[in-house]
């Protein structure tokens, strides 16, 4: 079997890791003004949820209290700027996602930030169980932001339903 040496893993997956989110971050930046529904809101965190299947293999199990801490700081830290930074409005007859102009700088932001984070708890465990730890995070910062974008479209849409029409 191919052996890596950590190091090499670490440098390899920080550099897959800026690859991924800077595509991402062009991908997001790009998609502003395009009609949404309730499917496009919460298809991301359904289909993130498969990766849970990591945790079948035991190098990357962590204990319950790391991922509480994760999930917890991923829904109420990481997930504030997005929820803030994310808006809905009426686009003729489609609802639109409204970003702000400071968007592409959280997502930057959030970016350095894990980077920094993941530097220091890879002291603490092995590169498996960060990577678990991160995917924990991760979900739980795209679950709420999903589940905020959802109340709010609902909200704009149930307005935009029970106005009267001419």
């Amino acid at each position: 079997m191919l052996q890596f040496s950590p190091s090499f893993l670490q440098i390899g997956s920080t550099v897959g890791l800026l690859v991924i989110a800077l595509t991402a971050i062009l991908v997001r930046s790009r998609t502003n003004h395009r009609p949404v529904n309730a499917k496009k809101i919460l298809i991301p965190p359904l289909g993130m949820s498969t990766g849970f299947f990591m945790f079948v293999v035991p190098d990357f199990r962590v204990s319950w209290l790391w991922a509480l801490g994760a999930f917890l700081v991923g829904w109420f830290i990481f997930s504030y700027p997005l929820i803030r930074g994310t808006r809905f409005e009426h686009n003729g007859t489609d609802v639109v996602v409204q970003r702000s102009k400071s968007f592409l700088f959280i997502l930057i932001g959030l970016l350095l930030i894990r980077l920094l984070l993941h530097r220091f708890i890879e002291h603490y465990i092995t590169i498996p169980q960060t990577a678990g730890v991160f995917f924990i995070l991760a979900f739980g910062t795209l679950l709420h932001w999903r589940l905020d974008m959802f109340r709010k479209y609902r909200k704009i849409t149930e307005a935009a339903d029970s106005k009267p029409t001419a």
